[in-house]
Parts: structure tokens; sequence; C-alpha cells
């Protein structure tokens, strides 16, 4: 029997957002069935969900029940061409039967969007889950081996560590497998120390102009954010500190897969109490579109204004 196909994500060509001198881009790879929020946030019942409408339509439906995608982000900074998490992958043994074996134009997408794996120079993973490094590698002959050759892939130290050391359970040792392992036995595999210092105000580290990691644990160890600085504005990509944009309203709501849910609550408060009124672009990589948002305040608590991209013209 064929693995169940999760629904494509949006087929039109990828949304970017100019921050002045360099350029973010969503590149989608699918969305994810209406089991995921349920599974992934069991907090977020449906009658709690619809008590937070600026949530619909875009990122919950009638039902209260949430929507969420799998993409990357890419940019341009420093001359430097950079991919922000790599999804799921194709073709890959998952316990999870959304991902599958799954078949998607990811690459040609990526492609289309000026960053053709042979040209891509960095790629940071923030956390080593399943649906954040698959297309770290591609099958070849029956072999896994690296899709962007000519790249260095970052991890933080604290996440290599941690991962290093547990110990995992059959599914993520298949992920290690073949999609972690086979960068790190090519060469390609940098750790890097992340200073622990949480939120965006935290020292960080920078990899490139403009790009700097900043460490948002709880969710992983070693799980850090991205902030890309432009001229005239900046952005976070947040990575699984913000799974669902419900939890910038209720940042209580824990993932069920979260290592440390209190140290991930506190990590998940830092992001939208310190970008509040800022104007800087908060872009989850679970978020559906229009995936970027500004924080306002709401009450006591916060919400995401949308701030939809727009189609570069070649």
């Amino acid at each position: 029997m064929s693995p169940p196909t999760p629904p494509p994500a949006s087929r039109g060509p990828a949304p970017a957002w100019p921050l002045g001198g360099l350029q973010v881009h969503r590149i989608d790879e699918s969305a994810l069935p209406a089991s995921t929020g349920r599974m992934l946030l069991p907090a977020a019942s449906p009658g709690l969900v619809r008590q937070v409408p600026w949530l619909g339509p875009d990122f919950a439906d009638d039902a209260g029940l949430l929507r969420l995608d799998s993409h990357s982000f890419a940019v341009e900074a420093g001359g430097l061409r950079i991919v922000v998490d790599t999804g799921i992958g194709n073709g890959k043994t998952r316990a999870n039967p959304a991902w599958h074996r799954l078949d998607t134009d990811y690459l040609q997408r990526l492609t289309r969007a000026g960053f053709a794996p042979d040209t891509v120079d960095l790629v940071v993973l923030t956390h080593l889950h399943t649906d954040h490094v698959g297309w770290n590698t591609r099958d070849e002959g029956g072999t896994w081996v690296p899709t962007f050759p000519h790249a260095r892939y970052l991890a933080s130290a604290a996440e290599w560590d941690h991962w290093a050391g547990a110990r995992v359970d059959p599914p993520h040792r298949q992920m290690l497998r073949d999609s972690v392992h086979p960068v790190r036995d090519a060469g390609l595999l940098d750790v890097i120390d992340v200073p622990a210092a949480t939120g965006p105000g935290g020292t960080g580290v920078e990899v490139a102009p403009g790009v700097r990691l900043f460490a948002t644990p709880g969710h992983t160890p070693g799980q850090v954010a991205v902030e890309l600085s432009g001229t005239d504005r900046s952005a976070v990509i947040t990575s699984d500190c913000l799974h669902h944009r419900v939890q910038v309203a209720h940042p209580h709501i824990t993932s069920s897969v979260d290592t440390d849910a209190d140290q991930a609550v506190r990590s998940r408060r830092a992001v939208p109490a310190e970008l509040c009124g800022t104007g800087v672009l908060v872009l989850g990589t679970h978020f559906p579109p229009p995936t970027a948002g500004t924080v306002v305040s709401e009450g006591s608590a916060y919400r995401l204004v949308p701030a939809p991209g727009h189609t570069p013209t070649a």
C-alpha cells in the first residue's frame, strides 16, 4: 500500500521578503495533514483555538484545527547563499506516515528561487529533528549523499552533543543515518558554539554578514533561531521555538516532543516579548502562508499581524 501523501504546498513562485541588502525566500515542501496539530500541540484544543480569532482563516479552520506547513528559508547574505533548515526530504523511511517516502518538487522550487543545490554555500540546521534535516541528503544510486555538495552544514555544539550522546529511538537513529551522518562523513558538518543566553537579545554568533544564530533551547537542548539583519529591517526565523501562531497568544502550549517543556516556554515567551512593536518580521518554519508577521501587544498577550511576501521578478 502506498503511504498517504500530505496535501501540496503552494504551487506558485517562492514568496520573498526584502530586508534591505538581502532578501529571504520561503521554499515550500509540503502542507502537513490536519492531524499534525492535534499530535504536536495537544493542549491547543479546538475551543482554545477558536478563542483566538486572528488565527482564521489562514492558520486555523472554522473547527479550530491548526494548519501547519513544512518549508525552508533561503537567503543570500554577504555573497553567501544560505538555506535554513531542509525539511523532511524525499524517499526516506519514516515512522510518521505523512513523512514516509515523500515525493515533492522541493529541489525544483529551490532552484527556481535562485538557489540551485550546487550553488548553496551554507546550510543552517536549527536543530536535529527529522523534519528539519531531510534534504541534507538525497538518494544517489541507493546511497544517501549530501544534497548541497559545496556547502558547510552548521549545527550548534549543544545540539550535536545532545544527540551524539543520547539514547535515541529507532526512528531517530534512522534519521541520523540517512540525513546527518552522511554530511558528517563527507566532512561538511561544522559544529559551532552558540552562547547560552536565550532570546533575540542574547549574544548569539554571526555566521555570515547580517546572519546571527541565537539560542532558543527547550524544544531541543541546542535549538537556535536565526536573525537576519538588513539595512531596512530585520527578520527572525523562529524554527520550532514557535511551531504555530497560537503559541504567540498562548506560550504555555508546549509540543509533545519538547525535551524540556519548561525551558521551551521560557524561550517562547522571550521572542515575542523582545520583538513586540519593533517591526521585526517573525518567520515560522511551520507557519502556513502568509508565514511572516510582526508582533503587537493584545491585552496581556501578543498577536502577529500578517506580513505577506511578494513574488520576486526575474
